[in-house]
């Protein structure tokens, strides 16, 4: 079967980055990762034998990407949630004073967001990523992790469970 990688480049690219991102939590890392595994797939993709979803073979590259440069950099990548969110003192022109208290909660929302997801283990970060920005279903993400159906379940209620108790702690 033919495959046209432009194609592939364009329907996927946005969901690998995003994966990336969710597993380095820096943009320009994201970046070049996302480039280095559609390279990679254009080298391959006359042995991709369809025995699974084209996403799940990218984002199978793509992670094998980010441990080589684990291993290559021997050392854990620095979360900066301000290079996301901006400085703190950063100035923004906005409309009105409504608009901006509806900017700050948002941005406050996510930066916690970010804080509580960090406090979940690597894995059940990447899983509730895939599942929920990606779109992928517990069959596909358990290929990209040569594990089975039920872990990637299991692994994916904990982290959701473990988010919603830090939620609840938060509230009282």
């Amino acid at each position: 079967m033919e495959h046209d990688i432009a194609k592939i480049y364009e329907e996927y690219s946005k969901m690998i980055y995003n994966y990336l991102y969710c597993l380095c939590f820096d943009n320009t890392l994201s970046e070049d990762l996302t480039q280095e595994t559609f390279y990679y797939a254009t080298k391959g993709i006359d042995k991709f034998r369809n025995d699974c979803k084209i996403q799940v073979w990218l984002c199978e590259i793509a992670k094998n990407l980010w441990f080589k440069e684990l291993k290559r950099r021997k050392r854990t990548v620095i979360v900066s949630i301000e290079s996301e969110f901006g400085e703190i003192g950063e100035t923004k022109e906005i409309a009105s004073e409504e608009n901006v208290e509806d900017k700050f909660i948002e941005k406050e929302e996510k930066i916690e967001l970010y804080k509580n997801l960090k406090k979940l283990t690597n894995i059940e970060r990447q899983l509730i990523h895939l599942r929920l920005t990606s779109g992928l279903n517990f069959k596909d993400i358990s290929q990209i992790y040569k594990k089975s159906e039920s872990w990637a379940r299991v692994t994916y209620y904990r982290g959701k469970e473990k988010l919603r108790e830090m939620y609840e702690k938060e509230e009282q």
